[in-house]
């Protein structure tokens, strides 16, 4: 199946380019009205880590311990050399060598309300920010970690500013304050400190979890353990596809993009699987939608789990081990779609520890997942806003469509 039409240029150009591009964006908003800040008035300052043309985070540009420790908090490394790299960052900071590694600069003057004032009056003065600049995708929003004056990390927030990231912003309040209130005991998640409007943005800040605590082995069966625990979080059922709450929502989801190339394919899988596999009897509860290894850290006595704006009830079991898998698999595999060929061998293993072993099971699930992810890519117009993935024809539909007539 070839690319949509609809990927505009953008798609061709390269994730640090389209970082770059964002900065502007993302200043715009949380300082509206800004103006070259040449004289007169105060201005607002960030250093560009680790540079403008490779930006990863905005970190204040007048103080050194918050600005180090907002990189310290920013991410875990992957690998030695990263850790390596983030620790110079933090040395050159600390020092006061900044100067001479960190060049970039950002200078504003907010010509009206500031997120700045905005968090002043929702949580109390004091704190100060730094800016994530995350890669392009359609539900990219500006993500802020929230630092004291002694540099420790107190909070995130996040701002929806579209009409998807404000519908994702609350439903992640909501998510949040669900589970928060199923008495997990396993998994631990963020509180909602405050959620709120500000001016037509939608503002959710959540408490920083406590990534700093020593770190535990995060084992197979571990991983599965916590997921199971937040399928079960909202109560379960069992039943047919064909029958079921999910299968009804998923023809609605499909039905909205049906007028779309990739929307047209995926109803079309769709319908066949529930035709091949609809009386096959399935349990349902509810996952995390977007559990990665970048959503989540093991440490003693817990496992700590942020990101819930995709959070839903009433899906098959095991959604969340496929997804976590996928994730992995799409970093270590020589292309996307061998990660999804992958992921389907390997579904057998991955649904075992959540009671799913029937053959049929398995399959379905796994292809209702697929099913489920790449609407999710055409409802969010993902290759539109140059998501590296969100060119479904180039990886995840040609091995979908082929499990699917293998049925």
């Amino acid at each position: 199946m070839s690319p949509i039409k609809t990927a505009p240029a953008a798609l061709r150009a390269d994730d640090e380019q389209l970082r770059a591009r964002y900065i502007d964006e993302v200043l715009g908003l949380l300082y509206p009205g800004d103006s070259p800040a040449a004289t007169g008035g105060p201005s607002v300052e960030y250093l560009v880590i680790p540079n403008a043309r490779k930006p990863r985070l905005l970190v204040p540009a007048d103080d050194r311990r918050v600005a180090a420790a907002a990189v310290r908090r920013y991410a875990e490394p992957q690998g030695r050399l990263a850790r390596l790299k983030r620790d110079a960052v933090v040395t050159a900071l600390r020092t006061g060598l900044s100067g001479l590694l960190l060049r970039d600069r950002l200078r504003i003057r907010p010509g009206g309300d500031t997120i700045d004032a905005y968090l002043d009056r929702a949580l109390g003065p004091g704190l100060r920010l730094s800016v994530h600049i995350g890669p392009a995708r359609a539900n990219r929003k500006p993500v802020l970690q929230l630092l004291d004056a002694e540099g420790h990390t107190r909070a995130f927030a996040k701002l929806g500013t579209s009409a998807l990231t404000r519908t994702l912003v609350r439903a992640e309040a909501n998510a949040l304050a669900a589970v928060g209130a199923a008495g997990l005991r396993t998994v631990q998640v963020p509180d909602v400190m405050h959620a709120g409007q500000w001016g037509e943005h939608e503002v959710l800040v959540q408490s920083a979890l406590p990534v700093w605590r020593p770190r535990a082995p995060l084992t197979a069966p571990r991983l599965a353990a916590a997921m199971l625990e937040v399928a079960r979080c909202c109560g379960t059922s069992h039943g047919t596809l064909a029958g079921s709450g999910y299968w009804t929502r998923l023809r609605e989801r499909l039905a909205a993009v049906a007028g779309h190339a990739e929307g047209a394919a995926l109803s079309s899988a769709a319908e066949r699987i529930v035709r091949a596999t609809g009386n096959v009897n399935l349990s349902f509860g509810s996952w995390h939608g977007d559990w990665s290894p970048w959503n989540m850290a093991g440490v003693e006595g817990a496992v700590l789990v942020w990101d819930w704006e995709r959070f839903t009830p009433g899906v098959p079991i095991g959604y969340d081990a496929l997804h976590h898998a996928l994730q992995v698999g799409i970093g270590r595999s020589p292309s996307a779609g061998q990660a999804v060929n992958d992921l389907v061998a390997a579904a057998p293993d991955l649904m075992l520890p959540f009671g799913v072993v029937h053959r049929q099971a398995v399959e379905v699930t796994a292809l209702l997942y697929l099913v489920d992810l790449a609407t999710r890519y055409v409802t969010d117009r993902q290759a539109e806003a140059g998501a590296r993935l969100g060119v479904l024809g180039s990886w995840l539909l040609p091995v979908l469509v082929a499990r699917v007539e293998a049925l």
